[in-house]
């Protein structure tokens, strides 16, 4: 019980008390140790060599022998301290499978020596050295998962995805491109192998020893190896050599037929004319054609793993959802790793990076790879417009752009790395890439406006991105430097335009690019062919636009619910599982009848019986506007610049 006469006694007791309390000795938090020694730029006494064993593909295990040489001021010191890379390249976040790392045993001279992990940093690994000791013999395994709900899987029965950054230890203290390394790999008996990386010789048996390179390059160099594998030159005698090696689950998988090759030439010579130049001696793409290896497309100089459905060839008249992923990894030679923004470019990958220009890098990047997937024909021009249409839809209806820039969410892969949000449509997540789309359209349709269609952001492209053919050296870049370029090709306020959209919170997605570009957004009861077999090829259903949810095909259940859509409001959530509708059961159809049959003012809501975990309940939607999805519109009476950004290029 409160008592006013013991309240007061207690104020007057701790004013005296007090005094007292604040001389009595406070606890000391403990002191930090020494920190890991930062990236020096120098020359690394000695080359690494390292020798991964990727043939227990049964166990999903790597098994991992590296010689290090220990240098001199190491020994003189007792600590030689080795780093597992924790900033993966393309990732933009400390994503290194630490937690797949085991077996670790080093010796040196034949003698066992014990490691000690540092206590602040898990990436780092102290080994206790001394005068005399000049190698280091380092052994340990990658066990890599086993199925996806442990993470991304790598081994299969009849393929490898080596990523050397998850095979190796570097020693701290020294810029990365600093350190040369010579890498070998065994793999299965009779399997085929893509890389950028090229042999030192002939291999022997099946290992292959790779020439000496420097820890960077070794790292952005990984392999896609399989049993089932064909190789395919796409480009003519005499050009720098763009290669396609493809890796597949069945033999059937690799049947492609030529048209369908020509679209994958076309898009190396459409992206050299945009962007006028090649910083690659040669470049890989290294295509698996899969249901069992872990999804991926990733960045690199010289190649690019891209993971496509094994039917991706097949069947190509339902694949060309998925068909602009070359594109955009491709054109990542010229923005990424070429031209880089500059708070990226880090001395190691140890080094903590900052993705302020994110959407430049990757918004500039998934620009392009829609463009160039057209222009080549990977898809078509309407097959284009309506993944247009549904992105200028999706952002223009997202509900967590009212309290967060496109700019934050440059923050994301630190944030969440792609774990699964249950209220994505409120957070945001990496919206830097589609909305930066949207953004850089915008960019090129006013450029083409200011100059009376004269230039284009292409005329931008060749003259950032053209820059020192031939050249290998990574080229930072600022935010200064975009604009001041784009004003070398039409002089206006880009600062300031790229600013309010970027940077400043947007209660609407920026659609000024389709208006400028001759179309509008709009909504009707019609398919978006796109949207549709999207959704097939995932196992969804989407009501995105209309109830505000999409289901999981497989079990019924909410996949997203639109935070403030119709769903929501009635108490939906995602895994929520949709039971029956209107009193009878769920069927896909079912619901589409519901929803037409609703529409119209008067009309009654519609009644779904869903459950939540063990519970059950009925929910109540009073949504009467019918089926919607998004399409283009052209504005009559203005420039088509859209079909014009998607014609291929001549010259």
């Amino acid at each position: 019980m409160f008592r006013k006469g013991a309240l007061l006694a207690c104020t007057g007791l701790c004013a005296y008390a007090l005094p007292a309390f604040a001389e009595q000795p406070q606890p000391e938090s403990a002191p930090m140790p020494p920190a890991i020694p930062a990236a020096q730029d120098r020359p690394f006494p000695g080359t690494l060599k390292l020798n991964v064993d990727a043939t227990d593909t049964q166990h999903h295990v790597m098994s991992v022998h590296e010689t290090i040489p220990v240098p001199r001021e190491a020994a003189a010191a007792g600590d030689m301290i080795l780093l597992y890379p924790k900033w993966v390249p393309g990732a933009h976040a400390p994503e290194g499978p630490i937690d797949q790392f085991g077996g670790l045993v080093v010796k040196s001279g034949g003698k066992t020596l014990t490691w000690k992990r540092d206590t602040v940093d898990v990436y780092a690994f102290h080994i206790p050295v001394k005068s005399g000791q000049t190698t280091l013999d380092v052994d340990f395994t990658l066990l890599s998962p086993i199925t996806s709900s442990e993470g991304r899987v790598v081994m299969t029965p009849k393929m490898v995805n080596v990523q050397w950054d998850e095979v190796s230890l570097y020693p701290a203290g020294y810029y990365s491109r600093q350190i040369p390394v010579t890498a070998s790999v065994h793999l299965p008996h009779g399997w085929q192998i893509g890389t950028a990386l090229r042999p030192s010789g002939k291999s022997i048996g099946d290992t292959t020893t790779f020439g000496t390179e420097s820890y960077n390059t070794l790292v952005d160099s990984p392999i896609f190896a399989g049993e089932y594998f064909k190789k395919v030159l796409l480009t003519p005698p005499g050009a720098v050599p763009v290669t396609l090696n493809m890796v597949a689950d069945k033999p059937a998988d690799l049947n492609y037929t030529e048209a369908q090759m020509q679209a994958h030439r076309d898009l190396v010579k459409q992206a050299v004319l945009t962007f006028g130049s090649q910083h690659y001696k040669h470049y890989d793409f290294l295509m698996a054609l899969t249901d069992e290896l872990g999804g991926i497309g990733l960045e690199h100089h010289q190649s690019s793993e891209d993971s496509v459905s094994e039917d991706y060839y097949t069947d190509w008249a339902h694949s060309f959802p998925q068909r602009d992923l070359l594109a955009h990894e491709y054109t990542h030679s010229w923005n990424g790793k070429y031209r880089r923004p500059a708070d990226l470019y880090g001395p190691s990958f140890n080094s903590p990076q900052r993705g302020s220009l994110l959407w430049v890098y990757e918004g500039q990047t998934q620009y392009w790879g829609n463009v160039l997937a057209a222009r080549s024909g990977l898809v078509s021009k309407a097959q284009g417009f309506d993944a247009l249409a549904l992105i200028a839809a999706s952002y223009d209806n997202q509900a967590g752009r009212i309290w967060r820039p496109v700019a934050d969410t440059t923050n994301d892969p630190i944030i969440a790395q792609r774990a699964p949000l249950s209220w994505r449509d409120w957070q945001r997540s990496e919206d830097y890439y589609v909305e930066g789309q949207l953004v850089w359209l915008d960019v090129d349709t006013t450029i083409r406006k200011l100059s009376n269609d004269k230039l284009s952001l292409d005329v931008f492209a060749k003259r950032f991105f053209g820059t020192n053919d031939g050249s290998f050296i990574v080229s930072p870049y600022r935010f200064e430097d975009v604009v001041a370029t784009l004003n070398s090709v039409v002089p206006y306020d880009w600062a300031t335009f790229l600013r309010t959209r970027i940077e400043q919170i947007q209660p609407r997605a920026p659609l000024d690019g389709l208006k400028n570009g001759g179309y509008r957004l709009v909504y009707n009861d019609k398919p978006n062919a796109f949207v549709e077999q999207a959704e097939k090829n995932r196992h969804r259903l989407g009501f995105t636009f209309s109830l505000g949810f999409t289901i999981n095909k497989k079990n019924n259940s909410l996949m997203a619910v639109h935070w403030g859509g119709p769903a929501f409001n009635a108490g939906l959530a995602p895994h929520d599982v949709i039971v029956a509708v209107n009193g009878d059961a769920y069927t896909p159809e079912a619901l589409t009848d519901a929803v037409k049959n609703a529409k119209g003012a008067n009309a009654a809501p519609i009644q779904l019986l869903v459950r939540s975990g063990d519970h059950f309940r009925t929910v109540s939607i009073p949504y009467h506007d019918g089926l919607r999805y998004p399409h283009l519109e052209r504005i009559d009476g203005t420039p088509d610049r859209l079909s014009a950004i998607y014609t291929p290029r001549q010259q």
